[in-house]
C-alpha cells in the first residue's frame, strides 16, 4: 500500500495529475505522434519488452531529459526468439509495468498485440550483413533480424526524435546505430550505462529466472569483467590471456556454462588479439538454464 501511494504521488508530480495513456493500435499511435510533431514537441522513445526493472526506469529517466513527450513500448517480440527460447515463458506483468512507468513520468505506453505488429502474410524483415555475425548472433542466428525489424517498425509507428538504448545489450546498440545510419532514420540514438545490482550483476528481466544459488553464481560475470579491467590497468595487452583468465574464473563457480567470452573492436565487433586502445570485452554465460550477458570497455592507460 505504501509503495502504491508513493508511486501515485510521483505520477502526480511528473504528469500533473494525468494518468499515463495506453495506446494499443498502430493507427492511433501514428496519429498521436503526427500531432506532437506538428505542435513542435520532441518525442523520446524507449522500446522495452516489459517486466520493467531499475535498468529500464533509468533509461526512461534519461529520456525525460531529451524531449517533451516520453513514449515507451511494451511488446514481447516473437521474431527475436529462437525455437527453443523463452518467448512463451518470458515474464509479463502489464499493470506492474504501467505503475512503474507512471512513477518516472512516462506519457504514453504503446502496447500492441502480436497480430497488430505482424499482420496476415507478413514477409518483410530488416537484416544486417556483418554485425550480427558476432557475439550473441553466433548462437542466436535470427535474433538480430527480429530486433532490427521490430525496432524499424516501432520507429515508423512512434516517430521519435530520440531513442534510448541500454549499453548492457551492447551488440544491439551497435546494430541499431548502424541500421539508423544505413536506412537514414532521422533519429538520435542515445546509449545509457548498464544499471547493476549491489553485487554488480547487470539488471535484466531474466534475472527473475535464477534460483537463490544460481543468483549467487551469477555475480561471477561482473567479477570476471573487473578482473580483466584490473589486468589491463596493470599492463596486460594479450586478449587471449585475459579471455582465458575470465573463463577460468567463470568456470570456478557452480551452475555456469560459457557461451562466449570475447574481446573485440567496439564498433565492428571484430576480434582483437592485442589491446592497443579501448576494446569491448563481452560475455554470455548460462547460469542454470538462464542465459545472461554483460560487457565492459577495457581501456589501457593513456587511452
Amino acid at each position: 500500500m505504501t509503495i502504491t501511494i508513493l508511486l501515485d504521488i510521483q505520477t502526480y508530480l511528473f504528469n500533473g495529475g494525468r494518468k499515463i495513456e495506453v495506446i494499443t493500435t498502430i493507427d492511433e499511435m501514428q496519429k498521436r505522434a503526427d500531432g506532437w510533431r506538428q505542435s513542435g514537441k520532441t518525442i523520446v522513445f524507449v522500446p522495452t519488452m516489459g517486466f520493467l526493472h531499475e535498468g529500464h526506469l533509468a533509461l526512461m529517466r534519461r529520456g525525460r531529459e531529451y524531449g517533451d513527450i516520453l513514449v515507451i513500448s511494451i511488446f514481447v517480440n516473437p521474431t527475436q526468439f529462437g525455437p527453443q527460447e523463452d518467448f512463451e515463458t518470458y515474464p509479463r506483468d502489464f499493470e506492474r509495468d504501467r505503475r512503474l512507468a507512471e512513477s518516472v513520468g512516462v506519457d504514453v505506453i504503446f502496447a500492441p498485440q502480436n497480430d497488430e505488429m505482424y499482420g496476415e502474410r507478413f514477409q518483410t524483415y530488416v537484416s544486417l550483413e556483418e554485425l550480427p555475425q558476432h557475439l550473441c548472433g553466433l548462437s542466436r542466428p535470427n535474433h538480430f533480424r527480429g530486433v532490427a525489424t521490430i525496432v524499424s517498425k516501432l520507429f515508423n509507428i512512434v516517430k521519435p526524435h530520440v531513442s534510448i538504448f541500454g549499453e548492457k545489450d551492447y551488440q544491439q546498440l551497435v546494430i541499431i546505430r548502424q541500421m539508423v545510419r544505413d536506412l537514414n532514420f532521422d533519429i538520435r540514438i542515445v546509449g545509457a550505462p548498464t544499471v547493476r545490482e549491489p553485487d554488480g550483476l547487470a539488471m535484466s528481466s531474466r534475472n527473475n529466472y535464477l534460483s537463490p544459488e544460481e543468483r549467487r553464481s551469477a555475480s561471477v560475470l561482473f567479477q570476471s569483467l573487473k578482473l580483466a579491467q584490473k589486468s589491463v590497468a596493470e599492463g596486460e595487452r594479450d586478449a587471449r590471456k585475459l579471455i582465458n583468465a575470465a573463463s577460468a574464473h567463470i568456470k570456478s563457480v557452480p551452475h555456469t556454462q560459457i557461451d562466449y567470452v570475447t574481446i573485440c573492436d567496439p564498433e565492428t565487433l571484430d576480434d582483437v588479439d592485442q589491446i592497443g586502445g579501448p576494446v569491448l570485452m563481452a560475455l554470455a554465460v548460462k547460469v542454470g538454464k538462464t542465459r545472461l550477458i554483460d560487457n565492459t570497455i577495457l581501456k589501457p592507460k593513456g587511452n
